[in-house]
């Protein structure tokens, strides 16, 4: 018997896995508790962008599970996290409605990184062949 799971996820995939199930939610945590005294001073705008990245970060562990698990959706569910997330995150940058801590001027370096990185997986999801291997 060999120690080696031929289904075992890995390479990029392990990384993006890991990111959405672990990253994602910490990355969340650290804004929440930064946030969430703002619900007092700017109301429910501020909440409303909690709940929806509440929902990303819960698709992202829900995705990172389903590729982890070789899921034949989990490639779908992958897009539409990494979408979902990107969208998210660029509104609460370019909208008033959520404090931020940024300097003049550092918003749009913000919305390049964040679309840079998303765009980034989402072209590895589409050209993958361990993608593919697995998504089915």
């Amino acid at each position: 018997m060999s120690t080696h799971d031929e289904r075992a996820v890995g390479g990029w995939l392990r990384v993006l896995c890991l990111m959405l199930t672990i990253a994602e939610p910490v990355d969340f945590a650290v804004v929440a508790a930064g946030a969430f005294n703002a619900i007092g001073v700017r109301g429910i705008s501020v909440a409303l962008v909690l709940a929806a990245r509440l929902i990303t970060t819960a698709l992202s562990v829900a995705t990172g599970r389903a590729l982890l698990d070789r899921r034949p959706a989990g490639k779908s569910l992958a897009t539409v996290a990494l979408v979902l997330s990107a969208a998210v995150q660029v509104f609460a940058y370019v909208t008033p409605y959520f404090p931020s801590n940024r300097l003049p001027g550092q918003t749009s370096i913000y919305v390049v990184i964040t679309v840079a990185y998303y765009c980034g997986w989402l072209a590895y999801l589409s050209r993958s062949a361990r993608v593919a291997a697995h998504a089915g």
